[in-house]
């Protein structure tokens, strides 16, 4: 995997309009993983690309009256059975982080690259989501240089009052161990 004019290279390509420009495109330096399933604990349906494209329809699901509305995107997500698929160009910021602070600094989505795995924080992650998101990481530490192994967290490290993904679910050493 490549990254090529800051888009993935074979990977499903859905743009969302949920970005904006960063104060600055030099400044990537942190990547944050997430999780989603919509509805919740629900698997393999379109609608997480709905949603970062402003068109999931609220009448199909209670949980989608309360969401339906929200600007959100990420920068990639990695469906259970590993097929990636990238909204948003990687210098472009995606609003994925909300409000958030790593290391003193404040506002995650001017220097982070988002990264949403289908899943929850209960239920384990398969290991096709694994191998992509290992093939994501080395292609993002191998085209942009702040970035860094140790720069990588979960959205309740940049939100731990608000977020709890990955979560418990989320095994780090099958990431760590890859990208040392």
């Amino acid at each position: 995997m490549q990254i090529q004019d800051h888009w993935l290279s074979d990977v499903t390509r859905i743009v969302s309009p949920n970005f904006n420009d960063r104060p600055s495109e030099d400044d990537i330096s942190l990547i944050v993983i997430h999780c989603i399933s919509l509805p919740p604990n629900e698997f393999g349906a379109n609608y997480i690309d709905d949603l970062f494209c402003n068109r999931l329809n609220p009448a199909l699901h209670p949980y989608f009256e309360a969401i339906a509305t929200l600007k959100v995107s990420a920068h990639v997500l990695i469906r259970r059975d590993g097929t990636c698929v990238q909204y948003v160009p990687f210098h472009k910021r995606a609003w994925h982080a909300g409000v958030s602070v790593y290391e003193e600094r404040e506002n995650c989505n001017d220097f982070s690259i988002g990264i949403e795995l289908e899943g929850t924080e209960t239920i384990d992650y398969t290991q096709a989501q694994y191998d992509v998101l290992n093939n994501v990481i080395h292609a993002l530490l191998n085209t942009y240089p702040n970035l860094s192994k140790q720069r990588i967290t979960g959205h309740s490290d940049i939100a731990p009052n608000r977020k709890t993904d990955p979560g418990d679910s989320f095994d780090w050493a099958k990431i760590i161990e890859v990208v040392v």
